[in-house]
């Protein structure tokens, strides 16, 4: 039995974040979550009154992914996007990751490699997030992204409990 319920955000270098989040499931169901389409919408998280509008996944070598939500206005508030560079099922993914804010796409783009890691009877996914530049990694330290993304994972987390994902 693994510990769940605790996101950790580290800073080991001036260009990296490390997130890591225990889950009390087995990473191959934790991977069928985490990239499958209909199953990223159940859990993914999104801010009060706002829609998750597209959530496509190809998850091959240089396929792609993209997902857009919309604010209570309809519009596009927020986009992400990139192309996967290494898939190892159940194992490892490495994709490039590009945030859009209100339709305007940030300066440079990050990679993120995201590990599923067997530990103590359920997964350890392990975030590692590579960004161009200083400032860059710290307006995302400064961002929401913890809070959002622990409100993801906690709904996750509910998910793979439920006994929904086989």
């Amino acid at each position: 039995m693994v510990k769940t319920g605790v996101l950790k955000i580290a800073t080991p270098t001036d260009f990296e974040i490390v997130i890591t989040r225990p889950l009390d499931a087995p990473r191959r169901l934790v991977w069928r979550a985490m990239t499958q389409s209909d199953l990223i919408r159940q859990w993914l998280f999104l801010p009060p009154d706002w829609t998750m509008t597209c959530c496509d996944e190809d998850v091959r070598v240089g396929g792609a992914y993209r997902w857009e939500w919309a604010g209570p206005d309809g519009k596009i508030a927020m986009a992400m996007g990139g192309v996967y560079s290494v898939v190892v099922p159940h194992e490892r993914l490495v994709r490039s990751e590009k945030f859009e804010f209100g339709g305007q796409p940030q300066d440079g783009e990050q990679r993120a490699t995201l590990e599923f890691l067997e530990q103590h009877g359920g997964t350890l996914v392990k975030i590692t997030v590579v960004y161009p530049s200083k400032e860059a990694r710290d307006a995302a330290l400064a961002s929401s992204m913890e809070q959002g993304m622990s409100a993801g994972y906690d709904k996750l987390e509910a998910l793979l409990a439920s006994g929904e994902i086989r």
